[in-house]
């Protein structure tokens, strides 16, 4: 079924790294969504008030915010297809972002309703009616909101849109959430015990929980998170692969939309090298990425020393203390400075995220330390660097 609506409704669906296209998913999903849960709202409020069930009435509004959730993200996909102008250089696709942190409002005011409906019930509790067509026709809407979690992850997965991996998991509490009042109502049925109301306190619960993850999830994208160490890996991989690059340090990346990506990073490179070859090289590897990978690179030449073999083996040392001292450290920018009387080793140092000011100063002097002891004559400038991989 997904495979052949997104045949019928996405032109050109094998291009997933176009604006359009990418967009085009996003309206199909969003208008599906918008469907499916208006045809469970209906069929959910009238089951609650033939059978006085506060969970399911309150599951039935849940998927009236979920159609409204998935109108907000239609027109957020639609916002997030301008192209940039003037004011946004980078373009629009953070709207997308804004839209998924609204929906999450929208989820967490359901949540707190029904949480406070399912109170009342616990402190009033009512006789619950029943009917095994009634559970049925929820079973159904089990397997419709299952199809629709997996419809969303699919695709979500396909174009890398976290909003609708989002709904996918948003869909997926659905189906804990009408589970347990399918639950609530035949124990009720079974053995006399009213547990709706505190059926209804478990799904508001799930409801706010789903609100709660879905404003994380957006927030940290719009707050600037740390790279994806398979992005990481994947953008440093391919700049390492050209002739004349070196090895490769400090990659930023800076997220302005699903689909629209910036990022840096300093490309080391011979000391002695052509400055108009390197030049070419470096323009290559921008375009190239931006082509393959869809990211806007921006790359700074680091020039290294190889041919010098004293100073290629002082680097060996010092990379070799560190990783004794902290194998999450690492060095780059490395240079060597000789004295009449001192020899200096210049580095940048990069360590967790997790150390503090002092756990920092502690390992200065550790390596420091452990230098000296190499030989005497070493004087050590670091520079302290976080790495900007998530960990």
């Amino acid at each position: 079924m997904t495979q052949l609506l997104v045949k019928l409704f996405v032109k050109d669906y094998t291009s997933t790294e176009k604006s359009k296209v990418r967009t085009a998913y996003g309206v199909l999903t969003s208008i599906v969504g918008i469907i499916c849960n208006i045809i469970l709202f209906g069929i959910k409020l009238v089951i609650g008030l033939i059978i006085n069930s506060i969970s399911v009435m309150a599951d039935a509004f849940n998927n009236l915010s979920d159609a409204a959730s998935s109108i907000i993200g239609l027109v957020g996909v639609k916002l997030a297809e301008r192209p940039a102008d003037k004011e946004h250089p980078f373009g629009h696709g953070r709207f997308e972002y804004i839209a998924a942190f609204a929906v999450s409002f929208l989820i967490l005011q359901v949540g707190f309703t029904c949480f406070k409906s399912a109170f009342t019930k616990i402190l009033h509790p009512e006789e619950v009616g029943f009917n095994w067509i009634l559970v049925g026709i929820l079973c159904i809407s089990v397997l419709i909101k299952l199809w629709l979690s997996l419809f969303n992850r699919t695709l979500g997965k396909r174009i890398n849109s976290n909003v609708m991996k989002a709904t996918a998991t948003d869909a997926l509490g659905d189906v804990l959430i009408t589970t347990t009042t399918i639950v609530s109502v035949i124990i009720g049925q079974l053995t006399g015990f009213m547990v709706d109301g505190w059926m209804g306190v478990i799904v508001s619960v799930f409801v706010i929980l789903a609100g709660i993850n879905i404003a994380r999830e957006t927030l940290e994208p719009l707050l600037g998170e740390a790279v994806d160490r398979e992005v990481y890996e994947a953008i440093t991989k391919k700049v390492e692969e050209y002739e004349g690059i070196i090895g490769s340090h400090d990659l930023i990346v800076h997220n302005y939309g699903p689909s629209h990506t910036m990022a840096t990073i300093h490309a080391e490179v011979p000391n002695d090298v052509n400055l108009e070859e390197a030049h070419e090289t470096i323009d290559r590897i921008e375009r190239d990425v931006l082509r393959e990978m869809g990211i806007f690179l921006v790359i700074h030449m680091d020039p290294i020393e190889i041919n010098d073999q004293k100073v290629v083996e002082k680097k060996e040392v010092v990379i070799q203390v560190v990783k004794d001292l902290e194998p999450k450290s690492n060095i780059h920018d490395f240079r060597v400075v000789n004295g009449e009387n001192h020899i200096n080793l210049i580095f940048d140092l990069v360590v967790p995220f997790s150390y503090n000011e002092q756990q920092e100063q502690e390992l200065l002097l550790k390596i420091e330390e452990a230098l000296r002891k190499i030989d005497e004559r070493y004087q050590i400038v670091i520079t302290i660097e976080n790495s900007y991989i998530a960990e």
